[in-house]
């Protein structure tokens, strides 16, 4: 297949659009159902990168959920814990601990439900039937991955009506070195951003702590990747083989880090025992228990917990869950990655940083405020590596 016909661009009035390469050669996929629109094939693209560097550098299959041209969130093959399986809604999926494939995308979908609504899959294998069957009660766009097994493909095809969106994609393809695009009819070329990253890259520890397990030193790896392919500014959280907070596309560093800090909170928050045995009205969805859960989490969860309305959700009335009963818990979480696209140029982010847990920092360096980071860094005891490379991606 030289090209494919677009339904229209990134909106409806932008016609005609279509894919296709330049020097005239086949498209380096195959649809196999559905007909994907210019952003998925957008998301579909940069997520096919992310997993498949993630998979070259720690060794482990690998799963992204993507909206909008940014990951929200990356995840490696792990098996879930029993807490972990209920908060991401996927205790009641068969043969979930035997497919590392599944319990990557079972990560990568649970870590920030509601942004992964409608998301756009990668995986960095075939796609098997657990995962399959992962995918099909949920609400996505579409999937690439360089393979599908024979019933994971029937699957996949019954969903959406028949429409699903179903890419297969040469995992062999090298794409040309240098890279075009057009901004308002003038025409932009960079080489492409082939930088590797790999535990080389963590090499140089500048604080005084400089203890850095493998297994961190993969969270790290993770959040790196990640962050390759996260529109800028963006910063990363991540933990157990996945990236739990993404802060993508804000203006400020400081907005990034608290972001990603508010939405790692939250995966923790999720996994508390208040949130496991909520007990939901019959009839609920997991897309309204999902924004239920976001609600009883919030400052105000008398939204779904109020007197005139708890019934509408709850089967039984669930317990108050304090702010500070919820700052207590969020105190005892430690041990969690951090990477940056660029470096901090104030140490206000390692401060937000450690009020999540954060132990182990990845950033470029290179600030002229270097020095006031590190010792922001030294003062809680945390391993921070400079990088030297920044990762800005537009």
């Amino acid at each position: 297949m030289r090209e494919f016909e677009l339904k229209y661009g990134c909106n409806p009035n932008q016609k005609p659009a279509r894919i296709y390469m330049a020097d005239g050669s086949d498209l380096p996929v195959e649809i196999l159902n559905g007909r994907p629109g210019y952003i998925n094939f957008l998301d579909a693209f940069n997520a096919w990168q992310l997993v498949k560097e993630i998979k070259q550098s720690t060794g482990f299959v690998a799963a992204t959920s993507f909206k909008h041209v940014s990951p929200t969130s990356a995840a490696i093959g792990k098996q879930l814990s029993p807490a972990l399986k209920k908060s991401c809604f996927v205790d009641d999926v068969e043969g979930l601990d035997d497919s590392p494939l599944a319990c990557a995308y079972a990560r990568a979908r649970g870590t920030d439900r509601m942004s992964s609504f409608g998301d756009f899959i990668a995986l960095s294998d075939e796609c098997d039937e657990v995962t399959a069957r992962i995918v099909a009660r949920e609400v996505s766009d579409g999937i690439i991955a360089p393979a599908y097994s024979p019933k994971a493909l029937e699957i996949l095809k019954g969903k959406r009506k028949g429409a699903y969106n179903i890419i297969k994609i040469d995992p062999d393809y090298v794409p040309d070195e240098t890279e075009r695009k057009q901004v308002f009819g003038v025409t932009f070329e960079q080489g492409r951003n082939n930088f590797k990253i790999d535990r080389t890259l963590l090499g140089n520890i500048v604080t005084a702590n400089k203890e850095l397990p493998e297994e961190k030193a993969v969270d790290l790896i993770i959040s790196l990747i990640t962050l390759k392919y996260t529109q800028s500014n963006s910063v990363c959280f991540a933990t157990d083989g996945q990236a739990i907070g993404v802060g993508a596309g804000q203006q400020s560093r400081i907005h990034c880090t608290r972001l990603a800090a508010q939405k790692a909170d939250l995966w923790h928050l999720r996994q508390h025992e208040k949130v496991l045995s909520l007990q939901f009205a019959e009839g609920v969805g997991r897309p309204e228990k999902n924004n239920i859960i976001d609600l009883y989490l919030s400052d105000d969860p008398e939204e779904v917990t109020g007197d005139g309305v708890w019934r509408q959700n709850f089967a039984v009335r669930p317990e108050p869950f304090s702010h500070e009963e919820k700052a207590e818990y969020l105190k005892t979480i430690t041990g969690v990655s951090l990477g940056s696209d660029a470096f901090f140029p104030f140490a206000d982010n390692i401060e937000r940083a450690a009020k999540s847990g954060v132990t182990y920092v990845a950033e470029p360096g290179g600030s002229v405020r270097d020095d006031l980071v590190i010792e922001a860094a030294d003062k809680r005891n945390m391993v921070m590596c400079f990088t030297g490379m920044r990762l800005f991606h537009h």
